[in-house]
C-alpha cells in the first residue's frame, strides 16, 4: 500500500506539533483525541489507513504520561495488568492486522461509522461512567477477558473511545473504584498502542516524519495536560469534541458520497 506524500512545509510541521499535543491534551482531560488528530490528518491529503496508523503511532508517546500520573491508584488492581496483558496482545496485533488487509475503498466507507461511535461512546461518557459506580451484577473473569480481547481489536484498528468502552468492561468483572478501573485501563491502553504502532511501523504504514513531529506535540501535551486538568472543564471539553465528532462524521459522509 503506497504511501502518501506530504510535503513538510513550516506550516504542516506547525499544525501536526499543535494538532499532536491538543489531540493528547483532550486524551488526558476527556478522551477522544483520536477524532481531533485523525481528521486533520485526512484534511492534509493522507489517505485514511495510512492516516490511521501514523495517529495511534504519533500519539501513543502522550499515553505514557497518563500512565505514570495513574502510578499511585494502580496497587490494588496491579494483578489486572498480568491478567489482561495476553488479551490485549493478542486483541490489538487482530485489530492491527484486519487494518492491514482492510482495502482502502472500504476503510473510507467504515471510517464515518467508526467516528459516530466514538463521538456517541464518548458523549455519553458522563452515563457510562456513572454505571460503572453502580452496583450491579458481575461477570466471570474469564468474561471480562473475553471482553478486553474484543476491545482491545476495536483498539488496534481505530481506537477512538476505547478507553470508556475498557471502563465500562472493567466495571463488570473489578472489585475496584473508578480510579483503580482508570489506572489499569490507561497501562492497558498503552499495551494495545505499542502493539499496533510496532506493527504498523513494521508494515511501512506509517508517514515517519509526521508521526514524530505528532510524538513530539503529544509528549508536551500530556505533560500540559497533567498541569492543567485540574483547571480544565472536562465536561464542556467532551461536549465540544463529540459534537466535532458528529460535524466530523457527515464531512466524512459527504467525502464518501461526492467520491463515488
Amino acid at each position: 500500500m503506497p504511501l502518501a506524500a506530504l510535503e513538510m512545509t513550516p506550516w504542516v510541521v506547525a499544525l501536526l506539533f499543535v494538532v499532536g499535543g491538543v489531540a493528547s491534551g483532550i486524551n488526558s482531560v476527556a478522551g477522544g483525541g483520536t477524532l481531533i488528530s485523525f481528521p486533520v490528518l485526512i484534511g492534509l491529503g493522507i489517505p485514511p489507513i495510512v492516516a490511521n496508523a501514523t495517529n495511534s503511532v504519533g500519539l501513543w508517546p502522550g499515553s505514557i504520561g497518563g500512565g505514570l500520573g495513574f502510578l499511585g491508584a494502580l496497587g490494588p488492581t496491579k494483578h489486572y495488568l498480568k491478567t489482561l496483558a495476553i488479551p490485549t496482545l493478542l486483541g490489538s496485533a487482530a485489530g492491527s492486522g484486519l487494518l492491514l488487509i482492510t482495502p482502502e475503498r472500504l476503510f473510507s466507507y467504515l471510517v464515518p461509522v467508526l467516528i459516530l461511535l466514538a463521538a456517541t461512546i464518548l458523549f455519553f461518557q458522563p452515563r457510562i461512567k456513572a454505571w460503572t459506580q453502580k452496583p450491579h451484577f458481575k461477570v466471570p473473569e474469564y468474561t471480562g477477558v473475553l471482553l478486553q480481547f474484543l476491545v482491545a481489536v476495536y483498539g488496534g484498528y481505530f481506537g477512538a473511545g476505547m478507553g470508556i468502552m475498557m471502563l465500562a468492561a472493567y466495571s463488570l468483572f473489578m472489585n475496584a473504584s473508578i480510579h483503580e478501573m482508570n489506572a489499569v485501563k490507561t497501562w492497558i491502553g498503552v499495551l494495545i498502542n505499542l502493539t499496533a504502532s510496532i506493527l504498523f511501523i513494521s508494515k511501512g504504514l506509517v508517514l515517519l516524519v509526521p508521526g514524530m513531529i505528532l510524538a513530539a506535540g503529544s509528549l508536551v501535551g500530556g505533560f500540559w495536560a497533567a498541569k492543567a486538568s485540574l483547571k480544565a472543564d472536562a465536561e464542556k471539553l467532551r461536549l465540544a469534541i463529540a459534537v466535532y465528532g458528529f460535524v466530523m462524521t457527515g464531512w466524512f459522509i459527504y467525502r464518501v458520497v461526492s467520491n463515488g
